[in-house]
């Protein structure tokens, strides 16, 4: 039986674009369109939909006040769909805070430069969000990257282009799963000295982010670099939003930062992120990348050209998010010394990029996101 998907949106032509692409997948079924929010609350307590795919801007009621209502009376995960300005980045930041899940541009050219890419895109976000075995709101093949092709990317900017999969929740990866040391409460730390946090996210992400930022103090001792999958038009304001919530500063990076303790680093969108040396942490250079690239920026390619100016000295976590990115660049930061941590299964809305460096045994421990942020303190507190 597939996905049952409700479809929310004000124009019938988008209603019926999206309706035609969610039934092109046989594992996913559209069962309701609405045309605004107040339909789609009704809809939602109806028809008892798996994902909501949800407009912003609405008559009668609007998308976020619908999400509210959706999460206030009966939880379900939401896609929603965003134009790339400003005024949609920070809507779009408004509805993931008030519980909708995941995101996409609303024109399907700003989502892929080619239709079909954006529409098996479309279709896998819909399928990560409605395979979540347990949902709780938070208040062609494996995505990859090689070592060669990272490498390259090191000395100029360009990597493969990256395809994303659900990840198969099967015995093996459990398996091996289970051998990471999950933490129902925070342990002790290990004692190691450090020079700098590295954070990379996804899907959820945004929320994971702040939930763990805002626990950090104003006087954090080492500088963050925050890697989350995200369009350039959101950036700045997802920056700036943090910045207000926290005690830390928050910035989008930009060529030149020469890093320093308790700010903290976001990628530009539609960009990467590298560091090299300059100052006594390093200092960002941002550059293109290959158009081609599905990740910009890329968690990947941080993380490898940190493992090559500051070394071993570095805690890495990963957070919720589709696909691998970040696995090999974990793998090259701990071939130098480095500590790498990643979400558990249960607090994460998708556990593809995770589950990618727990189950390759390159994370050491696997925490839970309301566990995070107090972990993270307790292990690079004296430095």
């Amino acid at each position: 039986m597939g996905i049952k998907v409700l479809v929310v949106d004000d124009s019938s032509f988008f209603r019926r674009r999206v309706s035609e692409i969610v039934n092109q997948d046989a594992e996913l079924e559209v069962i309701g369109t609405a045309s605004n929010g107040v339909e789609a609350v009704k809809m939602a307590a109806e028809l008892n939909p798996q994902v909501i795919t949800m407009d912003i801007e609405m008559p009668v009621m609007d998308g976020i006040t619908a999400v509210k209502q959706i999460m206030a009376s009966k939880p379900i995960p939401i896609l929603m769909f965003s134009s790339l300005t400003h005024d949609g980045a920070k809507a779009t930041l408004d509805a993931l805070e008030a519980g909708a899940l995941d995101f996409l541009p609303k024109r399907f050219e700003d989502i892929a430069s080619n239709k079909d890419d954006a529409i098996l895109l479309l279709q896998q976000r819909i399928k990560a969000l409605g395979r979540r075995r347990l949902f709780r709101p938070i208040a062609r093949g494996i995505a990859t990257t090689d070592k060669a092709s990272l490498s390259s990317e090191l000395k100029r900017p360009s990597l493969a282009s990256h395809t994303l999969r659900q990840p198969a929740h099967v015995a093996a990866n459990a398996a091996v799963a289970e051998k990471v040391g999950r933490t129902s409460s925070v342990t002790r730390a290990s004692g190691k000295k450090y020079k700098a946090l590295l954070i990379g996210t996804s899907t959820g992400g945004p929320v994971a982010l702040q939930k763990v930022l805002t626990q950090l103090p104003a006087n954090y001792p080492h500088p963050i670099l925050l890697i989350q999958h995200m369009p350039a038009a959101f950036t700045p304001t997802f920056a700036t939003r943090l910045n207000s919530l926290c005690k830390i500063e928050v910035k989008e990076a930009v060529s030149g930062d020469v890093l320093k303790p308790g700010c903290a680093y976001l990628a530009p969108g539609g960009m990467q992120m590298m560091l090299e040396r300059g100052g006594a942490y390093g200092r960002i250079k941002v550059i293109a990348g290959k158009p081609d690239m599905n990740y910009k920026p890329s968690v990947d390619i941080t993380f490898a050209s940190t493992s090559k100016v500051i070394g071993g000295d570095v805690l890495a976590v990963v957070l919720t998010g589709m696909g691998a990115d970040g696995r090999e660049g974990a793998r090259m930061l701990k071939s130098v010394g480095a500590t790498i941590w990643a979400q558990d299964e249960a607090s994460c809305v998708v556990y593809g990029m995770p589950q990618a460096v727990t189950t390759s045994g390159i994370a050491t421990k696997s925490i839970a996101l309301e566990q995070m942020a107090d972990a993270i303190l307790k292990e690079t507190a004296n430095g």
